[in-house]
């Protein structure tokens, strides 16, 4: 009983420190504001992936039967440098998405020693559904811009893109 009663205090002392460092701002306020910025860069992410098939498109968005002739001039060199920028928004988006499944993780580690965990996983299946929707709209519109993008540009950027998916689905 005194073996117990001592693992009991020491049970109970963790759960006191676990709390006392997370209580200096609500949890919903740091939940929030990791919400509001995980759809910020995912909105400036969908932003980019239009921007890309506009500029694909070509001033007239005739369509894609002439996707060649509307990219002469200054298009050619934009358009990869908007892929570009948006693969790193989606890598970004995608440790967002990878931080928040570790500090799931961590909470119900902590859970076993008597720490509050909310066990509802749809906010994190959204983010994780909303980023592989948003990630097939951007390979998409890499794969149709093959040609633009050239042979030396394609196979890493497809190389980045895959390292995106299989970091989602082992995790």
């Amino acid at each position: 009983l005194r073996l117990v009663a001592v693992l009991r205090a020491v049970l109970e002392g963790e759960k006191a420190a676990v709390l006392k460092r997370d209580h200096h701002l609500p949890l919903s306020f740091h939940r929030r504001q990791e919400e509001l910025k995980f759809g910020l860069g995912l909105q400036r992410l969908q932003h980019r992936v239009q921007e890309i098939q506009a500029l694909r498109d070509g001033p007239k968005g005739e369509g894609r039967g002439q996707d060649l002739a509307p990219t002469a001039g200054a298009a050619p060199q934009e358009l990869p440098t908007l892929i570009l920028e948006a693969v790193k928004e989606l890598e970004a988006a995608k440790q967002q998405v990878l931080k928040r499944i570790q500090i799931w993780k961590r909470q119900q580690q902590l859970a076993g020693n008597g720490a509050l965990f909310e066990e509802n996983l749809a906010p994190l299946q959204k983010r994780c559904e909303s980023l592989v929707e948003v990630y097939f709209q951007l390979q998409q519109q890499v794969t149709a811009a093959s040609a633009e993008l050239g042979a030396e540009l394609l196979p890493p950027l497809l190389e980045r893109f895959d390292e995106v998916l299989l970091s989602l689905v082992k995790r």
